[in-house]
């Protein structure tokens, strides 16, 4: 599949570039972001260049869809599908430079993105969502996007770190999107 440029009202959400590398880098020293996501830690400029190469060759084998998010040109976060399966479904995972946090720009981008994971040019039936018990940030997102909280996977995620318990939620295409509650999260 050829990469596909998405936007919204005020963000451009396309492949990453070279040109994104040491924005990238810069955002993955945050020690936020490797504590909820499997981003190496130390994150070195080679990552990031690492990073951007594979992000082509996954659109091009169908197996992940990644976009940078892109406020007035400039690279502010990253959003994709993972585990892109010929029966209907993938799995969402985001992440923001500190400096964009709490502006709304994840959620716009995921709902542009969500958009086109349910539309007919990818046509799957199901998103998953899930995040490292107390990611409470992503949850918010997740929830505000309309996913259904599904439980709690006991040492399902795993990173460099070792093993973690791990929240799931999922989205399903027939799924009005209204947030419900969570029980992990006070409304």
């Amino acid at each position: 599949m050829q990469p596909v440029t998405l936007r919204t009202s005020r963000l451009e959400l396309s492949l990453p570039t070279p040109a994104d590398a040491d924005a990238i880098t810069a955002a993955a020293q945050d020690p936020e972001v490797p504590r909820w996501t499997t981003l190496p830690s130390p994150y070195a400029r080679a990552d990031a260049d690492d990073f951007i190469t594979k992000a082509a060759q996954w659109w091009e084998a169908e197996t992940e869809l990644t976009w940078a998010l892109r406020l007035d040109g400039q690279w502010i976060g990253m959003v994709g599908l993972q585990h892109l399966h010929l029966r209907g479904d993938a799995e969402i995972g985001f992440w923001m430079a500190a400096e964009a946090r709490g502006a709304g720009y994840l959620g716009e981008a995921a709902r542009a993105v969500i958009d086109f994971a349910f539309s007919d040019a990818v046509g799957l039936k199901r998103l998953e969502w899930q995040a490292i018990v107390g990611n409470i940030p992503s949850a918010r997102t997740a929830r505000s996007l309309g996913f259904r909280y599904e439980g709690l996977m006991r040492q399902k995620l795993v990173d460099p770190r070792g093993r973690h318990d791990g929240w799931v939620a999922g989205l399903l295409a027939t799924d009005d999107r209204t947030p419900v509650d969570w029980p992990i999260l006070a409304v």
